[in-house]
């Protein structure tokens, strides 16, 4: 469909997309975006509002005939998660993505893409631009920090905002329609290293897992895919049963809402055991390609001879510890729903083991739809915790987004659907934290829905958007917008609000 960057570019969903794809905006670091999306709105002579979490919302009047509307609050977020080869050189604190073509796919070369959730800002960015496009009043919140910790979507000043309709375009596939999403919590356990000196004549080894696909640590969990912490622990209680051996750093994974792709622990041993060694990573070459044959089968295990720089191992006990904590974490699918077929109710995942100084740490993202149930797998791990006398956290805590049995805004999405296709769209909820979940609990009878085009292998360097998806995304969007001034709005009534407290 489109030979070339420039020709794509002169769409203005693409021309915005590719504009913030040269800003860096990976979690935490969205000053420079924020300050580009104030400035668009200046320039513009729009109100905006730019807060101290640097979230950004603006204001755009209803055109002519749509202004006895409910002011519509477009939503997404800014910032991206910033995963890359390992080979990459690629600098996500000021480099800009290198965006390129392949058939109908846009991707970022040896990066992730910030599709997720660049579209949206891309969406707003060309509708907030445009004066030809029927709308009524607009509040765009485009938020900071939500692939980390939703801090941005909970700093949000619901004063700020009066619309009464909400339309998230944080979704993942198109011709569905986004009603409900999982809650979630971080949880960090913090095993404190005991260090002692490392043995005589000892030689160094680096093994590292590679080759796994990763993913969405909400969205892909249910494929099956490996997770290379997990991996890393089997590899090594298996080791410490063959011969003996020192562990001098772990670390894997780069965010705790991604499937850790890559693992790398440094182990010391004497020169003996090198052969024994090698026959090991030969063997769990073998099973982890049986194992995950159909998952990940580009898996394997690197054994590499590396020079000393440390005169530092962990202690008998942290090394036991360590290893016990990779062995018995929770991690992938913990329950799944029973009256959805297919969608995974509770899940957890260790995304990211990090040895720093004095501490080992292990971050875990667990998600579910059932509040009682997120609540038990923190408690597990809360006790696993204390077990192992290690110190225990949790952050970035946010709600379930319920089903809304009575909502306009879905049926006016249904509606415009079946006029434009003739079939109905289909209704789905997914096993991923959503910021509707945040703002349904802060603007009390918001009316809300999420949309987005397909976007693939989400999270990961191959991440890649479909290009004819998003333009008919995008007109599904604006044909929404167009009919929302001959579309008939029912008031919520109390039997429609009972029936959605009970199901909340």
């Amino acid at each position: 469909m489109y030979s070339s960057l420039e020709e794509l570019k002169k769409h203005p969903v693409f021309y915005y997309f590719s504009e913030i794809s040269n800003i860096p905006r990976g979690s935490g670091n969205e000053k420079a975006i924020s300050d580009y999306l104030l400035y668009f709105a200046k320039q513009r002579n729009l109100e905006v509002i730019q807060d101290e979490a640097l979230n950004i919302i603006i204001k755009k009047p209803a055109v002519t005939g749509y202004e006895d509307i409910p002011a519509v609050i477009i939503q997404g977020h800014m910032d991206m998660v910033c995963e890359k080869n390992k080979e990459s050189l690629h600098d996500f604190e000021k480099d800009p993505l290198q965006l390129r073509i392949v058939g109908d796919m846009l991707y970022a070369t040896d990066t992730t893409l910030g599709a997720d959730n660049g579209i949206a800002v891309a969406y707003a960015l060309a509708l907030l631009d445009s004066d030809d496009i029927p709308h009524p009043a607009l509040e765009v919140v485009i938020t900071t920090e939500e692939e980390t910790n939703m801090r941005g979507a909970f700093a949000v000043d619901p004063a700020c905002l009066d619309g009464e309709i909400f339309i998230n375009i944080d979704s993942e596939e198109d011709n569905k329609l986004l009603v409900s999403g999982a809650g979630g919590i971080k949880a960090t356990q913090i095993l404190t290293i005991t260090w002692q000196e490392a043995p005589e004549n000892a030689v160094g080894y680096r093994i590292s897992i590679r080759g796994l696909k990763g993913g969405h640590s909400g969205m892909s969990i249910h494929k099956g895919r490996g997770n290379a912490n997990k991996i890393i622990g089997r590899l090594l209680y298996d080791l410490s049963s063959a011969f003996p051996y020192f562990i001098q750093e772990i670390n894997g994974g780069s965010a705790v809402n991604a499937i850790p792709r890559e693992a790398d622990v440094t182990i010391l041993l004497q020169s003996s055991e090198i052969g024994q060694l090698e026959n090991k990573i030969q063997e769990w070459n073998q099973v982890l390609k049986n194992e995950l044959r159909a998952s990940d089968p580009d898996i394997y295990v690197k054994l590499e001879k590396i020079p000393l720089d440390c005169t530092k191992v962990f202690s008998e006990q942290t090394m036991n510890k360590a290893i016990t904590f990779l062995m018995l974490i929770p991690n992938g699918i913990q329950s799944m729903s029973m009256e959805i077929e297919g969608l995974v109710e509770s899940s957890t995942n260790i995304g990211v083991v990090t040895t720093i100084d004095k501490e080992l740490l292990f971050e875990s993202d667990i998600r579910s739809s059932v509040k009682s149930l997120k609540d038990n797998i923190r408690n597990q791990m809360k006790l696993m915790a204390d077990t192992l006398d290690c110190q225990f956290t949790t952050d970035c805590n946010y709600p379930e987004w319920p089903y809304q049995p009575h909502s306009n805004i879905r049926r006016l999405f249904e509606k415009v659907y079946k006029d434009r296709h003739g079939t109905d769209i289909e209704l789905i909820a997914v096993h991923a934290g959503f910021e509707c979940g945040i703002f349904v609990e802060k603007l009390p009878g918001i009316d809300a829905i999420s949309i987005g085009p397909d976007i693939y292998d989400v999270h990961t360097p191959n991440e890649h958007l479909n290009i004819p998806s998003t333009l008919n995304n995008w007109r599904y969007f604006l044909s929404v917008l167009k009919e929302m001034n001959t579309f008939k709005f029912e008031e919520h009534n109390e039997t429609a609000i009972e029936e959605a407290e009970e199901v909340s």
